[in-house]
């Protein structure tokens, strides 16, 4: 499988996959200019790429574990949904959750991309739902 990108800007860089064995490819921030993300905000951060999701796939966009542990960046919308339709420029959601601000600089790996394969499914309308052992038992119901 094959998933074909454009760069829309000249400040971007292609989405890297940086081991043999990477699940994702890492995304880079495209930057005219630093970004002062200031503790507890968010903001959108372009990335200068399209991508074009193959049918019957998703592309995910998630955060990079070394940034959130660092420095406590995340994406809100995580895992946010790249549709197999949609051609538009890949932003980012990153969200300063650190009581200190962080400076997004041009080029800087902020989030991994993963594709992954969808199940289309049909709804169905139905009164009523089969009965399980677990019933409408929510959060925490096994008790851990």
């Amino acid at each position: 499988m094959k998933l074909s990108y454009t760069l829309l800007n000249a400040n971007a860089k292609a989405p890297q996959r940086m081991t043999a064995h990477s699940a994702g490819f890492d995304l880079s921030a495209c930057l005219d200019s630093p970004l002062l993300l200031a503790a507890g905000a968010r903001a959108l951060i372009p990335t200068g790429i399209a991508i074009a999701v193959p049918a019957g796939h998703e592309a995910q966009v998630r955060p990079r574990s070394g940034l959130a542990h660092k420095h406590g960046l995340t994406i809100l919308n995580s895992p946010g949904t790249i549709d197999a339709d949609y051609r538009g420029e890949v932003k980012i959601v990153l969200h300063n959750s650190s009581s200190e601000d962080f400076t997004v600089e041009n080029g800087m790996r902020i989030a991994q991309l993963v594709v992954c394969p969808i199940a289309v499914v049909e709804l169905e309308h139905k009164a009523s739902l089969d009965d399980t052992d677990r019933g409408d038992a929510g959060f925490g119901h096994t008790g851990i």
